[in-house]
């Protein structure tokens, strides 16, 4: 077989377009096949689909392809140019590659799978391409994804802040809670920051939203009440949320009890913060006679963590009636406790107590967008960080947008 006609197939090159000559450079490792195409050959506008006559010929133009035997691979053709009646002078569509890309479509693809299983450095040096090659073929990806995303509006949001930096440098995430992808993200966590998603929706597609599971940041509520109708009765303020304010304030009475005792010497509290974090089934056994006793003492820590267990059963009831009268002997436990961080805690959950009875009217929380979140930190950590806050979207985008990334293959 000849080089020529090896390589047509290896590139899938269909007629007008055939393998004009190939050259191998050994000292480099690469291959360069050019294309060509017969002459009087009639192409169709990129627009209407007319078939029109070469008008004339764009300059020549590479596009890396599948390596071959080891040796990278590059295609070489000079794209025609139609000149259409109603659109005037257009390129005529590739059918190796997509417009303003300089890789086929074959390598596009490769290059996702790659960029799926590891970060933009180790799949830059596995493709053998250039960081600012590689990072533009994920941002590729992502707007070619989104472009062909359908508009479907989901039922249950979750909307959630993350980290993008030191300090207060947040980024809001937005979430569809069935399907467990990122729907939008944005800058900071303000009002604005959720604004920026409601708005991009009609009315009547903001009235297909069922729900909204967020923890009980005010900026977020006020957005949904601005944007949706009935919204007090969708809004869901998350287990998840409710019971990581009740662990801060039990961690925060133990600090403080524990600075008393060791006035005195007695350092029963002491390197036991995270023994106070586990709830009683989670425990970890090696830990369990230590704990018990310490549980069975008169610590005000104990007496804390008691409460903050007895809370966690408000989410076990199946009916919001006996939902709320588990909810009543709580708050009058919690209020009665003279535990001023507990007292505190209570009394912020009252105030949002509409939202913490609404599960049971739509039954859903953010662990799907805490998920989310751990999974957007894997994706910082492992590549160390970034520095540009729209790569740390785009990242997040292409690993959990549920995008579909790859170009389509003619």
């Amino acid at each position: 077989m000849r080089d020529t006609e090896l390589y047509r197939q290896l590139l899938g090159l269909e007629p007008p377009w055939e393998v004009g000559r190939v050259e191998l450079s050994t000292d480099e490792g690469r291959v360069d096949v050019f294309a060509e195409h017969p002459r009087g050959t009639r192409w169709a506008c990129p627009e209407c689909g007319l078939l029109l006559p070469t008008y004339d010929h764009a300059e020549v133009r590479a596009w890396r392809h599948l390596d071959s035997c080891g040796f990278s691979t590059h295609l070489h053709a000079r794209p025609p140019r139609v000149e259409c009646p109603e659109h005037g002078v257009r390129q005529v569509t590739l059918p190796w590659a997509e417009p303003m890309s300089r890789f086929t479509i074959l390598f596009e693809r490769l290059a996702i799978d790659v960029l799926n299983a590891c970060n933009v450095t180790r799949a830059a040096a596995l493709l053998r391409t250039s960081w600012d090659e590689t990072w533009h073929l994920m941002e590729r990806a992502v707007v070619r994804g989104q472009a062909a995303k359908p508009e479907i509006m989901p039922a249950h949001i979750g909307v959630d802040e993350k980290s993008a930096g030191r300090g207060q440098d947040y980024i809001t995430v937005v979430s569809d809670v069935d399907r467990g992808t990122v729907e939008y993200l944005a800058d900071e966590r303000r009002q604005a920051s959720l604004d920026g998603y409601f708005d991009q929706f009609s009315t009547e597609q903001l009235a297909r939203i069922e729900a909204v599971a967020m923890d009980m940041w005010e900026p977020f509520a006020n957005s949904v009440r601005t944007h949706l109708a009935d919204a007090d009765n969708k809004i869901v303020f998350d287990k998840f949320h409710i019971m990581k304010h009740m662990v801060e304030a039990v961690d925060t009475v133990r600090k403080s009890e524990n600075r008393a005792l060791m006035k005195d010497g007695d350092k029963v509290l002491s390197g036991t913060r995270y023994l106070w974090l586990y709830s009683a089934e989670h425990l970890p056994e090696r830990h369990q006679e230590r704990f018990d006793v310490l549980r069975s003492g008169d610590h005000k820590t104990s007496r804390a963590w008691a409460i903050k267990e007895n809370l966690r059963f408000f989410w076990d009831y199946r009916r919001k009636g006996w939902a709320e009268k588990h909810w009543k002997s709580w708050y009058f436990w919690a209020t009665h406790s003279r535990l001023t961080p507990v007292i505190e805690a209570a009394r912020t959950f009252k105030r949002h107590l509409p939202g913490l009875l609404a599960y049971f009217d739509h039954r859903i929380t953010s662990a799907g967008a805490e998920g989310l979140n751990a999974r957007i930190q894997e994706i910082r950590v492992s590549a160390r960080g970034y520095r540009n806050r729209e790569h740390f979207k785009t990242a997040i985008y292409f690993h959990l947008g549920g995008l579909d990334l790859y170009p389509q293959t003619h």
